[in-house]
């Protein structure tokens, strides 16, 4: 704290005003109620007792010498002759106004792209607002599906259902419908669900989902594909597990770990102790989904994987609440410049 007051002091004697609007700008930032020295006053209550003698008398100083140079600047500001003022130059540059980052959910996003884009996979993008059919019914979910319940979709029509999508795999029954194999796409998005927001969940986040359709496709292509993902995004020594798991529209399916990039596969707080963080669910396209599609089941196979982008962007930046994403907070934002 006493070098912050000795560095005001230094700028308080060494301010030399080109115009006399410069003076009231500067008493502003240095007396002002929103100013300098007020905040150094703030710092000064959560200072040590033994301290505040000391640093009370400084601070007590800078105000007395503070207020006496602005009283100066101005007498001689008054007793400049008008001809001998000094004009602003209108034909200055401007301020610079201080520029925004990119948001780090669009740097994750991108950077998932970016990284599939090398493998072959082209972007793929559809409606946010979406029908039963490219939702649920063409993705092999059963009418009776939980999924289907208000408590987890957000519902604009009834009869036929219209609602906003609750996954990107949509965008897959539409490329699926309207291209014939060979299919890699990856699909990237905003999705909706009706939970309760928190510090781990939010009724709105971005997914990224990939689709790959030909000939002889097999599960072995499915996980080296998610290994050189898993490697690019988040280091060389980067390993990953799958376990095995349920979605209507894949069999087999899959739950995707990958070690943990903060103690290296060690155990944490973070990691729970496992040394495994969970990033996506994968699978083989079930048949139902791809005759459902028009594509022959018994000619072509594929496998489909999903991952959230907010997740992703937690493990890479180590970020623990994720409203924080959607606060538009620019001292958040601005951590994130370094990693354009």
């Amino acid at each position: 704290m006493i070098e912050k007051i000795n560095d005001l002091l230094r700028r308080v004697e060494e301010f030399k005003p080109k115009a006399s609007a410069e003076i009231e700008e500067f008493r502003i930032k240095v007396l002002g109620k929103k100013g300098e020295l007020n905040a150094l006053l703030e710092e000064f209550k959560a200072v040590a007792p033994e301290m505040k003698r000391e640093l009370g008398q400084k601070l007590n100083q800078l105000k007395t010498r503070a207020l006496e140079r602005v009283n100066e600047l101005k007498q001689q500001a008054e007793q400049q002759p008008e001809n001998q003022k000094t004009v602003e130059d209108m034909t200055r540059p401007g301020s610079n106004d201080p520029l925004g980052t990119r948001h780090p959910i669009s740097l994750v996003r991108n950077e998932i792209v970016s990284i599939f884009s090398r493998l072959g996979y082209t972007v793929a993008e559809g409606p946010e607002i979406e029908d039963d059919w490219h939702v649920f019914s063409a993705l092999n979910f059963p009418p009776e599906h939980p999924a289907r319940d208000m408590q987890d979709t957000f519902f604009i029509e009834k009869n036929p259902d219209i609602l906003l999508r609750t996954h990107t795999s949509s965008i897959q029954v539409r490329t699926m419908e309207n291209q014939k194999p060979p299919i890699r796409v990856i699909c990237p998005g905003r999705v909706f669900r009706n939970e309760a927001i928190s510090a781990r969940a939010h009724c709105i986040f971005h997914q990224v989902e990939g689709l790959y359709i030909d000939e002889h496709v097999s599960f072995a292509d499915l996980k080296q594909s998610i290994l050189y993902f898993a490697k690019e995004c988040f280091g060389e020594n980067a390993r990953i597990r799958l376990r095995p798991s349920y979605f209507p529209f894949t069999e087999p399916s899959a739950e995707v770990d990958v070690s943990c990039n903060l103690c290296g596969g060690k155990g944490c707080n973070v990691c729970k102790g496992t040394g495994w963080l969970e990033i996506m669910g994968c699978g083989m396209v079930d048949p139902n989904v791809l005759e459902a599609s028009g594509i022959d089941s018994h000619k072509y196979s594929g496998f489909a994987f999903g991952m959230g982008v907010e997740r992703i962007a937690m493990l890479k930046f180590g970020v623990k609440d994720l409203r924080l994403y959607f606060e538009n907070d620019i001292r958040f934002l601005q951590q994130f410049e370094s990693v354009l």
